[in-house]
């Protein structure tokens, strides 16, 4: 299973990216937003297209960027000029009605596709259909109305295996480190993860006190 970060924070990404683990990142207009706010920064086309290119040049692998438009027409247009900002660029769609009529124009025009806000097989099932390249389901977010997440992601996994479609499946709205290994175990191709939960993945506190009883045990007996 690739690791992605799930963040628009290039220092978040550049540190994760040196761990030598980290396959690709996804955005979302919320994290793009949070990130101009938080350096006193004016949203602009121009600074959002200025960001998203330096975000593919930190990360070898598919960025995912989210369009902002609610009709097929615009999300069309905004699609072409996101995918026009880098070769690594992959457009993301909600999975609506309108999302899915753009994604079959941008994926007939060579565009890669991520469908996101992915709650159901049958959604995942329709945006495969329509061409998707990538089906984000989020666990969390289900997980959150008392459902579970992890058998969606299962249901989908398996469905996209049974159907041999393409669609590549993102595990998304990663909470903690469980839901990585939820989702590693489940069969998911890719899982997105925040910062902070790929910093839990490597913390284990045996792994501190062996490091220390290591070092302690040099100490007494080096030169």
């Amino acid at each position: 299973m690739e690791l992605y970060l799930d963040t628009a924070n290039l220092e978040e990404i550049r540190e994760i990216a040196a761990w030598g683990v980290l396959s690709g990142v996804t955005t979302n207009p919320t994290l793009v937003a949070k990130e101009f706010a938080a350096r006193g920064g004016q949203l602009s086309r121009e600074g959002l297209e200025a960001h998203l290119r330096a975000i593919c040049e930190a990360v070898e692998g598919p960025v995912s960027a989210e369009v902002t438009a609610l009709d097929a027409e615009g999300m069309v247009a905004e699609g072409r000029r996101l995918a026009a900002i880098h070769p690594q660029i992959v457009v993301k769609l909600p999975t609506t009605e309108e999302g899915l009529k753009a994604c079959k124009r941008l994926t007939a025009e060579g565009v890669r596709v991520n469908m996101t806000l992915v709650f159901s097989a049958n959604q995942a099932l329709l945006a495969a259909r329509a061409g998707a390249a990538y089906l984000s389901p989020f666990l969390g977010r289900v997980d959150d109305i008392s459902w579970d997440g992890g058998e969606v992601l299962r249901e989908i996994v398996e469905m996209i295996q049974v159907q041999d479609l393409s669609a590549k499946v993102i595990a998304a709205s990663i909470r903690h480190p469980r839901h990585v290994t939820e989702a590693a175990l489940l069969g998911a191709d890719i899982a997105t993860l925040p910062h902070a939960v790929f910093k839990q993945l490597l913390k284990h506190p045996l792994t501190d006190i062996g490091l220390a009883r290591f070092l302690a045990d040099w100490e007494r007996v080096r030169p």
